[in-house]
């Protein structure tokens, strides 16, 4: 978002909406949720670690030298030196006027640093959504291409499925004060990892039919090769974690489709 043109309606939507809501919660007494995301986390720092190149997928290698990465992912430790993406610059920018609203009006709030999210429902196109993207033009049959880092499809996300998410919350909400001031990374993990080119193969497995997919080989500014949300801080100060793998989400997510076809077809088609 803005990369091709006015970062205007990425800073109106998420910084000047995140201060248009944190002002209604100053004035109404209200608790803050919010959903941030991994994208917070600077784009060379994650690029330039320790990478192994396999089959299907890149995996992090077992000597790091940055703090806050692990084999379970990127923790809440991990720097935030660096560039981001005006997207996720615009979502650490929520974070610190959160961080601005606690200390000066004592507003009581939670931040979640959330991986990529998806679900039934969720319309998906190229820059959010990805994984409904993927299923459905394996439905429609429309073209895909995997950009970047060689234009194989080996770049690595891990996805949560929304209800999963939706559990934690309600852990949260019902215990505000244990959590209040707080921020935590929140995802799928590296059961809930995915490479595109294994979100491919899933797709044609749900979908049944298979796509032509093309490669670019050059990498855009702000891709990243692999990020895998490491949620071991908040799954061990709670019982909550994430139910559902990659398997089941894109099970549920084609059969929503094919249920739905003519209602998603213009939308997603």
């Amino acid at each position: 978002a803005g990369a091709d043109g006015s970062p205007e309606y990425v800073l109106q939507t998420n910084l000047r909406g995140t201060i248009n809501c944190l002002e209604y919660a100053r004035l109404k007494g209200a608790d803050f949720l919010f959903l941030s995301t991994s994208r917070v986390y600077p784009v060379a720092a994650l690029n330039e670690l320790s990478y192994e190149e396999k089959e299907t997928r890149f995996e992090l290698s077992d000597v790091q030298t940055e703090a806050g990465v692990s084999k379970e992912g990127i923790s809440e430790d991990f720097t935030l030196k660096g560039a981001r993406t005006l997207y996720g610059a615009s979502k650490l920018s929520s974070e610190h006027m959160i961080e601005e609203y606690i200390d000066s009006y004592n507003l009581r709030a939670i931040v979640n640093r959330c991986g990529v999210l998806t679900g039934p429902w969720q319309m998906g196109k190229v820059d959010q959504g990805v994984v409904v993207l993927w299923a459905a033009r394996h439905i429609f049959k429309k073209p895909l291409s995997y950009f970047g880092f060689g234009g194989t499809g080996k770049q690595v996300r891990d996805i949560l499925h929304v209800e999963d998410l939706f559990n934690l919350l309600l852990t949260q909400i019902k215990d505000f004060d244990r959590f209040n001031g707080t921020t935590w990374n929140v995802g799928g993990g590296l059961r809930g990892s995915v490479s595109l080119q294994e979100l491919t193969t899933l797709c044609q497995e749900y979908s049944g039919n298979a796509l032509s997919i093309g490669g670019v080989e050059e990498t855009r500014k702000g891709d990243v090769k692999y990020f895998v949300t490491d949620s071991s801080r908040i799954i061990n100060e709670t019982a909550w974690k994430p139910r559902r793998d990659p398997a089941a989400i894109l099970e549920e997510v084609c059969a929503w489709i094919h249920d739905n076809r003519s209602l998603l077809e213009p939308v997603l088609g």
